[in-house]
């Protein structure tokens, strides 16, 4: 996984930092500017990297980086998002949510969930993850979902089930 982060490079979307809103957790900040990785920081407190997934910078994917943090029991989670797929109804059609199903199995430290009328990776790290931890995850979501985004998008023959 540490090629694939490598091999990922960050693309900005401003050029310089924004203000850090009153629900963002600095630990993620530092974090970020560790991994040398540019970010913006939406009104909830989360933050947003924008992630290059493809050959000479064609494809990109964002990655939301939740400051807020789950609990259950002695477990304290922090979720990763990013979108693949955004469906014209409120339910996703049969074919989308039975292959998001199906890529689920497959993952390791995310799976796909429907939010609204999106089909979401979700990775769920520890709240005290390493830096290390936070970029594999990063990378996972990133790479994943832009996977299943030109998967979904592909196949002209297929788009009315899409």
């Amino acid at each position: 996984m540490k090629a694939i982060a490598a091999a990922l490079l960050l693309l900005c979307t401003t050029s310089a930092m924004p203000a850090q809103a009153a629900d963002a957790d600095p630990a993620i900040a530092k974090q970020l500017k560790e991994l040398g990785y540019e970010y913006q920081v939406d009104e909830d407190g989360d933050y947003k990297v924008l992630m290059a997934t493809g050959d000479n910078d064609e494809r990109s994917q964002i990655v939301d980086i939740r400051s807020h943090v789950e609990t259950y029991g002695n477990h304290r989670v922090r979720e990763l998002w990013s979108y693949a797929y955004q469906s014209p109804a409120d339910a996703l059609p049969a074919v989308v949510a039975n292959r998001i199903l199906e890529a689920s199995n497959a993952l390791i430290i995310g799976s796909w969930v429907k939010q609204g009328r999106s089909a979401v990776y979700v990775a769920k790290i520890g709240a005290a993850a390493s830096t290390g931890e936070l970029e594999d995850a990063i990378a996972a979501a990133a790479v994943s979902a832009d996977a299943m985004e030109l998967e979904l998008a592909s196949d002209p023959n297929k788009s009315d089930e899409y």
